[in-house]
């Protein structure tokens, strides 16, 4: 299963008064394990950038001045979603500015009902804590000491390390966004306990598989991610091994 993490920087709040995107970061995660596999880039919005929103991401008209505008890079940006689903922290917000310049173009919008909303998926979580960003990092202790200002690219990263502890233990059946009569978007969450096998699955792997895995990951250092994913499976199959 191939998912798209992803985020956004703009120019300010509101698309439907002019306001552009200026940056545009994703990472690829198939069946929830980073790839490494990224898109990135920064774009010129064609107009001002409020003091405010430089405070935010850092980004100067100078510096985005002479990056590529966005419908020369929407074609590059789509081909990496496919029709993927999209991970989003608050997606209403980018989803709708990449709308907003799609529609610019004349070009298709991002269907909703293929977009989870990780702030959902928190709130049903962890119901009447903060479902920010900041604090779901604190809450599961992800390293934020690089995240001094916003950026797309890295606040992908950081999300989808989120995003992997809100389903632990837990299976999204779906946590998207749907319109609703009025045409504006509302969220549609769905949230079941991830179901158990009453007798766990045989070790499947050698321990020369195990052994060279582990030799692997070790190269990538102990804040690797791939740490994260050594399975009960795994474990037992070591077990097993050392114990023989």
């Amino acid at each position: 299963m191939r998912e798209i993490v992803l985020d956004t920087e703009t120019t300010g709040l509101e698309a439907s008064k002019g306001d552009r995107v200026v940056e545009i970061g994703c990472v690829e995660m198939v069946n929830r394990i980073l790839t490494g596999n990224t898109y990135h880039v920064y774009i010129n919005p064609e107009r001002n950038m409020p003091a405010e929103a430089f405070a935010v991401h850092g980004l100067s008209e100078e510096f985005l001045s002479d990056k590529p505008k966005f419908a020369e890079v929407a074609d590059g940006f789509l081909d990496f979603i496919g029709e993927d689903t999209l991970v989003i922290h608050n997606a209403a917000f980018d989803i709708g500015f990449l709308n907003a310049e799609l529609a610019r173009m004349e070009r298709t919008p991002i269907a909703r009902d293929r977009v989870v909303d990780t702030v959902a998926l928190a709130r049903r979580k962890h119901p009447g804590a903060s479902a920010k960003l900041d604090d779901l990092m604190k809450r599961y202790g992800i390293d934020a000491s690089r995240r001094v200002k916003h950026g797309a690219l890295l606040d992908s990263e950081l999300l989808a390390e989120v995003y992997s502890e809100l389903l632990g233990g837990r299976q999204a059946m779906l946590v998207g966004l749907a319109d609703d009569e009025d045409g504006a978007p509302r969220l549609v969450v769905d949230v079941v306990a991830a179901r158990q096998r009453p007798v766990p699955l045989p070790p499947r792997l050698t321990a020369e598989e195990i052994a060279v895995n582990r030799e692997f990951v070790s190269g990538m250092g102990d804040k690797a991610i791939w740490n994260q994913y050594l399975v009960d499976e795994v474990r037992a199959a070591e077990a097993e091994a050392a114990g023989g």
